[in-house]
């Protein structure tokens, strides 16, 4: 067999031996990446290696197609994302192909949701064979990689990889799957390339040794040069690592899937096209090759985890963010692209409807007569001919500068012509300085920077930004309506009536009056239900709100549904409809490993305000029953108190009786706290803000308890083995015993006195009074008391305990305004004058003769008069009650301490 290879062969290792002084690895390396080189070439099924988002790999791409028209084409691809290509046509690149699992089997439950994306932009070589195969009759396109089940099956830690990264947002955390990677796999070899090719990054690097050189050159030679490259790298990547392994195992696993699709269709090796990684395409593992008799890889089954597909929008930025690009080279990549076409005057291969790009598509061209092409050395002539540089192009760059200072002048730059000039010639410089005759992208946007930015960005964008503006900007493509799931396509048809247009990348104003235009009711349905499941920005309502028992009347909504496509898709991929997804994101919250009372009580809140389903609503209620008896801490109390009041009020205004998980709520809650409250009282961990909580719970569902079979012996015996030594937990005890009877007022304000008596506890006093505030959740009643404390302790306090009190009591009702400042509000409006005129006049309350008394007076007797003078309203409780009218009066008469009782409840 011939050799074509051997005179470079030679070649290379007189070099090596003249340069290393005797054998050593470079020989072995310069001779092995020759014969991977020569490897590659005689496999009879054709190797067409690639680099991922490459101009110069999809115009190779186009023209070899043109030349060979292959009838099957093998691309490293996920084998499962076949059925999505053809979606292709519905969409505006770039997008990504996407896998989702949100039901794992098989992996760590942690590691859930996993997210596989796979970009696709139309100056690729992958987007050129897909358009080429669904586009020619009678070509079979194969996807040959393995699945995104096995993709985490082999990852050493399964589960997408976390980022900071901004432009990641239309990815999420998806891992990404980048067909052709040629990079280098450590450190030390790339910051080499770098560092001798005076560039700053790996994308410049590539762009300047590779790209350039190779985007005029005949396919031999192209195919040659990218095997070469990739076995270099191969040959230098150390080999004992996990992520080597991957590789070979993905390069068995093509291989196999390979040679069993020729088995099966019977289709000729010469007619075939394997597009794959130029790093793969040197692969010399065993199992490589398409001879029937190379061993087969045993290909694992795939977990029982349920896996979705679909198509998200991508963007420029969001790759080369994901696949650690230099900002702006895909720009760069793309606005090369369009230059080489127009240069070239090749017509590249596009799906037919596609959005977007060159609206001419290549024309099918009939089968060539197959004719054997012997393997010729193009490696010799091409590394021993030193590189044509290009000349210099000064219309290019002068349009270039020309506008980058337009685009400054509207960011706020104060750039000239001047600064035009500058530009131009500091571009030439730059090249000139890193070995090129012709500036590149990347020398210009370091001449801008350093020509019109100096030292300050007036604007939102940099000149850096503007640049990759100029050159194409950050693309974003867009799923259209036919390929999104069923939940995404049902979102835009209900929200028809409001009559935008949601595809739109702009925020637009939808105004809503329920009023006048009942059925946008629905709409406002929807747009709260996406509120809670999609972030922030893209459902903002602007007015209007949703609360339990508020009808809606008019709203007013910014949406920016179609920047927010992927998130609108991905909910897709957890049910048909919005309110199925919602559902199931409800029982998640309330049966998760971290649920609590409080979350599973809101959404309980959330099932009343969106979904009106009763067996939801029940199943959640019950859900909140078991998790509170079985929390042992408090720390949420007063988030429980607030919502179990709300949904209690909204059933009794509503409903003609509560549903029974309320009445198990309200009796567990009893017994629950009642429990717990002696062990929160002397707790150090346990604040006074959640003791407060707690009365709040005992005493203000007391009566509803009590109905229920609960025994208020519990609360006096809690109350009563509770033994506090903070002040203001110690204020809070005093005021649950003054509720429970047990402290008469009058004893009370004795204590308080005694306080502000004693030179001591002058300096603790302010937690006493702020321990007494608290207490207003429970004992509401107390508040003309407390405005008494609060009168008495800006009058007495010296200013040196005083003034640091202040912020923490204006802290403290700023953070509870809405339970505890109407009640202060209601008793200071009820005890200091109305006007300033009565301020002179007036004394307080409990400064005046014979005690504090009531603001109002209204005494026993007083109150038993009123209501024998008004018998209507007693006779009117009586028929509610199924009592005679005519025996209220006796009533009254063998029971006085009801109204003894009703008469202390109105004071």
């Amino acid at each position: 067999m011939s050799d074509p290879f051997g005179e470079l062969r030679a070649r290379l290792l007189e070099a090596a031996e003249a340069l290393t002084g005797g054998p050593a690895a470079l020989p072995e390396i310069l001779a092995g990446i020759v014969d991977d080189v020569d490897h590659a070439l005689r496999e009879p099924v054709e190797i067409f290696p690639v680099c991922h988002h490459s101009p110069s790999s999809a115009l190779a791409m186009v023209r070899r197609l043109r030349e060979k028209r292959p009838t099957v084409i093998y691309l490293e691809l996920c084998e499962d994302l076949g059925p999505l290509l053809s979606e292709l046509r519905n969409c505006r690149l770039p997008v990504a192909l996407q896998a989702f699992a949100a039901e794992l089997d098989g992996f760590p439950e942690e590691a859930a949701p996993l997210s596989v994306i796979a970009p696709i932009t139309e100056a690729s070589a992958e987007y050129q064979a897909i358009a080429y195969a669904l586009e020619t009759p009678g070509v079979e396109l194969v996807l040959v990689d393995r699945s995104t089940d096995h993709l985490f099956q082999w990852m050493p830690a399964p589960g997408p990889a976390a980022s900071t990264e901004a432009a990641w947002e239309l990815h999420g955390a998806a891992v990404g799957v980048e067909l052709g990677d040629l990079r280098p796999r450590f450190a030390e070899l790339e910051e080499h390339l770098l560092r001798h090719g005076r560039v700053r990054h790996w994308s410049e690097w590539w762009d300047q040794y590779v790209e350039q050189p190779l985007a005029g050159a005949d396919h031999a030679t192209y195919r040659q040069v990218m095997v070469l490259i990739g076995s270099l790298f191969r040959r230098l990547t150390p080999h004992d690592t996990r992520l080597h392994a991957i590789d070979e195992d993905r390069e068995r696993h093509m291989w196999t899937r390979i040679r069993e699709h020729l088995a099966a269709g019977g289709a000729d090796r010469a007619d075939c096209l394997y597009v794959c990684g130029a790093f793969h395409a040197a692969s010399r593992v065993p199992e490589a090759g398409s001879d029937p008799l190379a061993p087969d890889f045993t290909i694992p089954p795939p977990t029982g985890s349920k896996w979705l597909y679909g198509l998200i929008p991508s963007s420029r930025s969001a790759i080369e963010a994901q696949f650690e690009l230099a900002p702006g080279s895909v720009s760069i990549a793309a606005a090369t692209w369009e230059k080489a076409l127009s240069g070239s005057g090749l017509t590249p291969y596009r799906l037919a409807g596609q959005k977007g790009g060159r609206k001419r598509a290549a024309k099918a061209l009939p089968l060539p007569a197959r004719e054997p092409v012997a393997v010729t050395d193009q490696l010799t002539a091409y590394l021993g001919t030193p590189a044509v540089l290009d000349g210099l192009d000064e219309q290019e760059l002068r349009g270039w500068c020309v506008d980058i200072v337009r685009l400054a002048r509207r960011n706020g730059y104060p750039a000239s012509t001047a600064d035009a000039i500058a530009v131009f010639e500091t571009s030439i410089l730059l090249a000139g300085m890193r070995g090129r005759a012709r500036p590149t992208p990347y020398d210009f946007q370091d001449a801008a920077v350093t020509c019109i930015e100096k030292e300050a960005v007036p604007g939102r964008r940099d000149v850096r930004r503007l640049c990759e503006v100029l050159l194409g900007g950050d693309r974003v493509g867009q799923v259209g309506y036919a390929a999104m799931p069923p939940l995404a396509r049902d979102v835009l048809d209900r929200l028809a009536p409001l009559g935008l247009d949601l595809e739109q990348r702009t925020i637009q104003r939808a105004l809503l009056d329920v009023t006048a235009r009942p059925e946008l009711a629905a709409c406002s349905d929807l747009l709260w239900m996406l509120r809670c499941l999609l972030p922030d920005h893209a459902v903002r309502p602007i007015m209007g709100t949703r609360r339990l028992g508020e009808p809606t009347i008019q709203e007013s909504w910014d949406l920016d549904l179609g920047r927010h496509q992927r998130t609108i898709i991905e909910l897709g991929y957890e049910g048909v409809t919005v309110e199925q997804v919602l559902e199931q994101r409800l029982r998640r919250a309330a049966w998760g490993p971290e649920s609590t009372a409080a979350t599973a009580l809101r959404a309980v809140e959330q099932s009343l305000v969106f979904l009106h389903s009763p067996r939801l609503t029940d199943d959640l209620g019950a859900r909140a029953v078991d998790l509170l008896a079985g929390e042992r801490t408090v720390d949420e109390a007063p988030t429980v108190l607030r919502r179990i009041r709300r949904l209690l009020a909204y059933y009794r205004t509503t409903a003609r009786a509560l549903p029974p998980w309320c009445d198990r709520f309200v009796t567990e809650g009893y017994a629950h706290y009642c429990t717990l409250l002696p062990t929160a009282f002397v707790s150090e961990d346990t604040g006074v803000r959640q003791v407060g909580a707690m009365l709040g719970f005992l005493v203000s569902l007391e009566a509803l308890a009590l109905s229920l079979g609960c025994d208020r012996r519990q609360l006096e015996l809690a109350v009563r083995q509770s033994h506090p030594r903070a002040p203001m937990k110690l204020a809070l005890l005093w005021a649950a015993q003054h509720q429970l009877g047990l402290l008469p007022l009058a004893e009370l304000r004795a204590r308080v006195g005694a306080l502000l008596d004693n030179p001591l506890v002058v300096p603790a006093f302010p937690q006493y009074v702020t321990g007494l505030v608290q207490a207003l959740e429970a004992v509401p009643r107390l508040a003309p008391f407390v405005v008494e404390t609060l009168s008495e302790a800006f009058g007495q306090l010296p200013d040196r305990v005083l003034l640091p009190w202040l912020p923490t009591l204006i802290t403290t009702l700023r953070t509870h305004a809405a339970e505890l400042v109407p009640v202060l509000t209601r008793a200071a409006g009820r005890t200091f004058p109305g006007t300033l005129a009565e301020l002179d006049s007036w004394t307080p309350p409990w400064d005046a003769d014979g005690g504090p008394g009531p603001p109002v007076g209204l005494g026993v007797s007083a109150a038993v008069a009123l209501l024998a003078a008004y018998p209507s309203a007693t006779d009117g409780v009586a028929g509610l009650l199924g009592v005679a009218a005519g025996g209220v009066a006796e009533l009254l008469a063998a029971h006085p301490a009801a109204g003894e009782a009703v008469a202390e409840l109105m004071t």
